[in-house]
């Protein structure tokens, strides 16, 4: 199969559902709003400047789930879906993936968002197939740990090669859509890097390599 890879926040999306997630924890009240709204501002200026340790961002941002019955947490999760992603997934975003589908590439969203947060959106814009963050859960209940790699900078190109010998393929002829220079890693393995409204860093990057450069907004 021909992989067409897509990282999801601010590439597929028009804003970061990592970061939206722990605005909307804050509006609803579900944690200390002035430290937590702090510190996701904080570890979001650290991700785009490209300094953030991921395991610290982590620990703060599955700490929620493992505070709550996932039960509750789901419900949350549902109205986070309607109310705050379903507004910025960008139908420029969907065109792509379904021109991949149509050439008979397979389409597979890589993110460094974890899959609690990413798998209902990656079933809303019909992706199969979802590489993300995996929260550990033991006894039916969210820890707060992770579970194997985090799926961020050298990390997602680990976890694409593990999900690629299981799935007997390889990159031969793939390409990957990313708005970040934290996927700088991945985009150089590809045969096909595309930036995807980039940050300034990636912008240069890919002007500098003659990589094509698409604003999906």
């Amino acid at each position: 199969m021909t992989l067409a890879l897509f990282d999801l926040d601010n590439t597929l999306l028009a804003g970061d559902s990592d970061y939206l997630w722990g605005e909307f924890l804050v509006e609803l009240g579900i944690v200390d709003g002035e430290y937590y709204a702090r510190e996701n501002e904080r570890f979001y200026r650290e991700y785009q400047a490209g300094t953030l340790d991921i395991h610290a961002w982590l620990a703060f941002q599955l700490s929620p789930l493992a505070a709550h019955e996932p039960e509750f947490m789901r419900e949350l999760r549902g109205r986070f879906l309607e109310e705050k992603i379903q507004p910025i997934i960008l139908p420029a975003g969907r065109k792509l993936i379904e021109a991949h589908r149509a050439q008979g590439n397979t389409p597979v969203i890589i993110t460094a968002t974890n899959s609690f947060i990413t798998r209902p959106i990656a079933v809303s814009l019909e992706v199969e197939h979802l590489i993300a963050t995996e929260p550990e859960i033991v006894s039916g209940r969210y820890t707060g740990g992770v579970t194997g790699s985090p799926c961020f900078k050298g990390g997602k190109v680990k976890r694409l090669e593990a999900w690629m010998a299981e799935n007997r393929t390889n990159l031969t002829g793939s390409w990957f859509y990313s708005d970040s220079h934290n996927d700088l890693p991945l985009l150089e393995l590809v045969d096909h890097p595309v930036a995807v409204n980039p940050d300034d860093t990636l912008a240069r990057h890919a002007a500098s390599r003659a990589w094509p450069i698409l604003d999906l907004r």
